[in-house]
């Protein structure tokens, strides 16, 4: 990638309108980084299974937890625009949790994605590293939406949180593709597994880390 091109940009047509009002201290920041990082629920080395489950299941908790979040999107251009942008390991978006942070009296937007980082990352500096060769598009959606449309990118005609993806969310949980034809095969042979992973979500909502 050149050094001179800007290998991402800020989507404001896709994002959704956003005035945070409650802010979460950098230290408190770190210290859910750390907990997510570490927790058994979620495997971020599986990297090609469910980031939208992934990011859902940890948004849903930190609402349980009455913690301010967001979703950050990033798409690769040629994907997003049919013009030319990608982003690493294949990827044609990825998604994340999204924490507005109090840094030295000033809202910093950090990620939270040990998928892609030991570390919380700023969303800008997140939204590169992901990014093959220029351009990407990042923005900040609303934790309720789940996905986007999937013949029409647009800012408002993505799909709510629901009880059917819920249901892709904990399968996700449980390293399981409920979309694809393989995922749909493993379903009938891991119910056990994923009423484990519904019991251990359900009793984490009731234990906030902060």
């Amino acid at each position: 990638m050149s050094p001179d091109l800007v290998p991402t940009l800020f989507d404001h047509t896709l994002s959704d309108p956003i005035e945070p009002g409650k802010l979460v201290d950098k230290g408190d920041a770190e210290k859910l980084f750390s907990f997510f990082q570490k927790h058994s629920l979620f495997n971020w080395q599986d990297s090609h299974n469910g980031c939208e489950a992934k990011a859902d299941a940890v948004c849903v908790l930190l609402k349980a937890w009455q913690l301010p979040h967001y979703k950050a999107w990033v798409f690769g251009g040629g994907y997003l625009k049919k013009h030319i942008g990608g982003l690493k390991k294949n990827w044609n978006y990825h998604v994340a949790p999204l924490l507005p942070v109090n840094e030295d009296g000033r809202v910093v937007w950090f990620i939270l994605d040990p998928a892609t980082a030991s570390s919380l990352q700023p969303m800008y500096d997140w939204a590169a590293g992901i990014t093959a060769f220029s351009h990407s598009y990042h923005f900040i959606k609303h934790p309720h939406w789940y996905i986007f449309h999937e013949k029409k990118i647009a800012a408002s005609n993505w799909h709510a949180r629901n009880r059917q993806n819920r249901k892709w969310m904990l399968q996700g949980l449980a390293g399981i593709n409920g979309l694809s034809d393989t995922g749909k095969a493993r379903l009938c042979f891991n119910k056990e597994r994923l009423a484990n992973t519904a019991k251990k979500f359900e009793a984490l909502k009731k234990h906030a880390v902060l």
